[in-house]
């Protein structure tokens, strides 16, 4: 059986990767597993948020619990979202955690850290990324694993969002992908960010822009932007055109075009239409 795929390269970008998926993921774990980084902010979207936070004292009105591995850790993504989340949702705090190490789905939910961190308060949102996928299109990875993770959210009161990764660099799989994660979302409802539609669509607009890393599978710093945008616009319900621009490394030009981007695929792919009973945040404006 040929090793499955989430997008989930260890070496850092700029290195070498290596040829084996498994491998790669055993070397996030090993060489690169990260400690538990809680994240809290409130007031003004200018001022710096960061503070670690035990989950005991986690108080903000909107909290946010990212799971994932290299995709969602590579540049500050989870940083980026709590961002735009208290730009968008105005007088509200919010806090977001990012558990612990870099696993695929199926290995978190064996992870006890990982669910005593999920079972430690009620959460508003769980975002989930790194279901295991065929890279070849030929082989099919159990999802019981996610759709578990997906009632365990529901039960801490949490909206549950899948995050499908963005296509491999000139791999058509972006449908592939996203199809995937709407069949989880079919057996247990959740909201689906259409990242990879998001990074399609900006493909064409902006030829010229890179949202790759050199390794073709992590993201730049301006694809990054994009997947917050996507996963701000699957939590909110709203439109991300209003946002502000942010400290992220991105020109603050070229996240314009990415917000319209971002404005444009939601608009084409709903990102609630397989959650539609779940309510909006009450202060999300555009």
């Amino acid at each position: 059986m040929e090793p499955p795929s989430s997008l989930s390269l260890a070496t850092p970008r700029g290195g070498r990767p290596p040829t084996d998926r498994q491998s790669r993921l055993r070397g996030e774990q090993l060489g690169r597993c990260l400690l538990l980084t809680l994240l809290i902010g409130c007031g003004s979207p200018s001022a710096d948020p960061w503070v670690a936070t035990p989950p005991s004292e986690l108080t903000a009105e909107m909290t946010v619990l990212m799971m994932g591995n290299s995709h969602t850790a590579y540049n500050e993504l989870p940083r980026q979202l709590d961002t735009m989340l208290r730009a968008g949702l105005t007088g509200r705090s919010v806090a977001t955690a990012e558990a612990p190490g870099w696993m695929f789905l199926d290995q978190r939910l064996a992870d006890a850290p990982s669910m005593r961190l999920m079972d430690s308060r009620r959460w508003s949102v769980v975002v989930l990324q790194a279901q295991k996928y065929s890279s070849s299109g030929q082989y099919s990875y159990s999802t019981r694993e996610a759709e578990e993770l997906i009632r365990k959210a529901r039960r801490a009161g949490a909206l549950p969002v899948l995050f499908p990764e963005w296509p491999r660099r000139g791999v058509a799989e972006t449908q592939r992908i996203y199809e995937l994660h709407v069949s989880i979302a079919r057996a247990e409802p959740a909201c689906v960010a259409p990242v990879g539609q998001a990074w399609d669509l900006a493909a064409q607009r902006l030829p010229q822009l890179v949202l790759h890393a050199a390794d073709g599978n992590h993201a730049q710093a301006a694809g990054s932007y994009l997947a917050a945008l996507m996963l701000y616009a699957t939590v909110t319900g709203a439109s991300p055109l209003n946002l502000p621009a942010i400290d992220n490394g991105v020109d603050p030009g070229v996240q314009a075009q990415l917000r319209q981007v971002a404005a444009d695929t939601a608009l084409a792919t709903p990102p609630r239409q397989h959650c539609p009973n779940d309510p909006l945040p009450a202060a999300a404006g555009g």
